[in-house]
């Protein structure tokens, strides 16, 4: 029978019970983990969000408590008033902060009671993810969900700390707002009392924290949710949280080492870890050229080479094509892996052809020479150089892509990240292992910097940002605009973690004049300008000062320092890769009324009973 707490009030919590609690009385309050009966002592772990406390029921203590401890189960809610001691020598556990504490119990109340969970509340049982996720008040009492999100709790508090003591105000945008369907789709509201009108949820707080430094406020941030109606992956999310920060009067090295210094804090306040500032800076062009993609991971080497110099007239027909066409051909030396089977070449070029690349060409150097079915199409002068740009020697194994710069970039790097998980040479550390207070090869940290401003969409026949249209060209590549518009450089910023991006930013368009220009160049007329982004224009006319900013993805940062293999373990309520809730069934049908109320209309059909 569950009772009340009457007057009890909670000590403390069950992990934090020390050595100074020794002899004095504790109420504790929390979830039975386990149940042990040695006949006449019955042993009980008590959970909390702090840890677990063993408690004691003897009969000799309280023989009502001792013999309502036999009905107990797991995860019954409890109470108990005891004495704190020692335990005795022999039974100490040293994997708990309490292992070598128990009480003493002397006086019980059950508050609820449990029926039997679907699973084991704990982090060694392997359930479907599934399961956890419509269990998902349950799947949260395990120990290490709880420290996931306990630790995104104080991200967030040291970001405040951080940014308030920078002078940096904490203010809010609207959650209703415009639809701009410039990026990824939008989640549409339609508007009850303005019948056939839509409201958007914010994919970002972009456009609000532009006029809000027209306003003059100088220093914003704001951990704010935004909304994507995107395809789903183990890193986003519909709904997500940004660090959204903003500041007025200032250049790209005031952003990047203002932001680089809060990442540092988070690290060193977080998970002890001392971070090297200032972060290594890598050009776009760099990264792409040398990691094929614009977010690298540099905590290892397989660097990329572009051979199109060496082969644009080689006998290899896929080489000499790719050239001709104005591709590359691009190469990767890994060292020591001439041994590879069949299968594992057949499996990396899988890699490549699902990133859009027609094949993956390879070269085994052995003792009596290259070994590959293009071997023969390379002249002894081209083999020559591309052996001195690899380094390539006797064991090596050599992997190709030729096709247009994108596709031979990106398919070769993703080629990359695969060889790296397969010859272990990343890094597994986490903080909470032995490496707390230093630098931590498990953390590398990138500015890619100098992106293009813009891209070609071969689907629509024009140039689209690849940012975002608000962002600022680079003074002296104003000009390419009208030009080489493609060679325009931008005033973007991305902090790239690990090979994943955590953070991405830029100096912002502030002037009139240049934000027209750039709409012309991306094919929006200024009735369409007008219509979709009036307010900001009109804005930019009232002398908004020079600006800039950058956003971080909260749920991604503390995914990589929990060392968690997706967001969905630092979001409490997250979504799956369906962008359903299984908990609460979401999304769900409405009835008749409410759309009638929304003057919405169903256009699928119903079928019929």
């Amino acid at each position: 029978m569950a009772e009340n707490l009457g007057d009890w009030k909670r000590s403390c919590y069950c992990g934090d019970v020390t050595g100074i609690n020794i002899g004095s009385e504790v109420i504790l309050m929390g979830w039975v983990q386990k149940r042990r009966d040695h006949g006449g002592l019955i042993f009980i772990d008590l959970r909390d969000r702090e840890g677990l406390a063993q408690i004691v029921f003897n009969p000799a203590a309280n023989e009502l408590s001792h013999k309502n401890a036999h009905h107990i189960r797991a995860e019954f809610v409890l109470a108990i008033k005891g004495i704190v001691s020692k335990r005795p020598a022999g039974t100490e556990n040293p994997a708990l902060k309490t292992g070598e504490l128990e009480i003493l119990v002397k006086e019980l109340k059950i508050l609820n009671e449990s029926e039997t969970p679907p699973f084991l509340i704990d982090d060694e049982t392997d359930v479907a993810e599934g399961v956890r996720l419509k269990y998902r008040y349950l799947d949260l009492r395990k120990p290490s969900l709880q420290k996931n999100l306990i630790l995104r709790h104080k991200v967030c508090k040291i970001t405040r700390d951080y940014l308030c003591e920078r002078h940096f105000l904490e203010i809010e945008t609207p959650i209703l707002t415009k639809s701009t369907p410039e990026g990824a789709r939008d989640y549409l509201v339609p508007s009850r009392l303005n019948p056939g009108h839509f409201f958007a949820l914010p994919q970002s707080p972009q456009l609000f924290k532009q006029i809000l430094m027209v306003s003059g406020f100088d220093r914003y941030f704001q951990i704010v949710r935004c909304f994507r109606d995107e395809d789903l992956r183990s890193d986003r999310q519909p709904e997500f949280t940004q660090i959204d920060a903003e500041m007025s009067f200032v250049d790209r090295e005031d952003v990047m080492g203002l932001m680089q210094g809060l990442i540092a804090e988070i690290f060193k306040n977080v998970a002890g870890i001392e971070l090297n500032l200032p972060f290594t800076r890598l050009a776009y062009a760099d990264a792409v050229g040398r990691y094929g993609l614009d977010n690298p991971d540099t905590r290892f080497g397989l660097e990329l080479k572009d051979i199109t110099a060496i082969v644009k007239d080689s006998g290899f027909k896929v080489f000499a094509d790719a050239a001709k066409k104005g591709g590359i051909v691009k190469a990767l030396n890994a060292k020591a892996c001439a041994e590879f089977s069949r299968k594992e070449l057949d499996e990396l070029t899988a890699v490549a052809n699902s990133y859009g690349a027609k094949g993956l060409a390879w070269v085994k150097i052995a003792e009596e020479g290259w070994q590959s079915p293009i071997a023969k199409f390379l002249t002894d002068a081209e083999k020559d150089g591309i052996t001195k740009i690899l380094d390539a020697k006797t064991g090596d194994l050599v992997l190709f892509v030729a096709d247009s710069p994108k596709i031979a970039n990106t398919a070769l790097g993703r080629v990359r990240l695969d060889l790296a998980k397969r010859l272990n040479l990343i890094s597994t550390l986490t903080p909470d292992r032995t490496n707390r207070g230093h630098q931590s090869s498990a953390f590398s940290f990138v500015w890619v910097t100098d992106f293009p401003l813009l891209e070609y969409d071969e689907e629509e026949k024009r140039f689209v940002a690849v940012h975002h249209p608000f962002t600022a060209p680079l003074d002296e590549d104003i000009e390419k605009l009208d030009t080489s518009p493609l060679e325009a450089r931008a005033k973007a910023y991305d902090l790239v973690l690990n090979g994943t991006e955590i953070g991405g930013g830029s100096i912002r368009i502030h002037r009139q004049d240049i934000q027209s220009m750039l709409f012309k160049r991306l094919g929006i007329s200024e009735e369409d300008a007008r219509q979709k982004f009036g307010f900001l224009l009109d804005a930019l006319s009232f002398g908004a000062p020079p600006h800039g900013g950058i956003a971080f993805g909260l749920d991604r940062l503390a995914a990589i320092i929990c060392g968690a293999e997706s967001i969905r373990d630092v979001i409490a309520f997250p979504k799956t890769q369906k962008a359903t809730c299984l908990m609460t069934d979401a999304p769900s049908p409405v009835d008749k009324k409410q759309l009638d109320e929304l003057h919405l209309r169903l256009k699928m059909q119903q079928k019929e009973v």
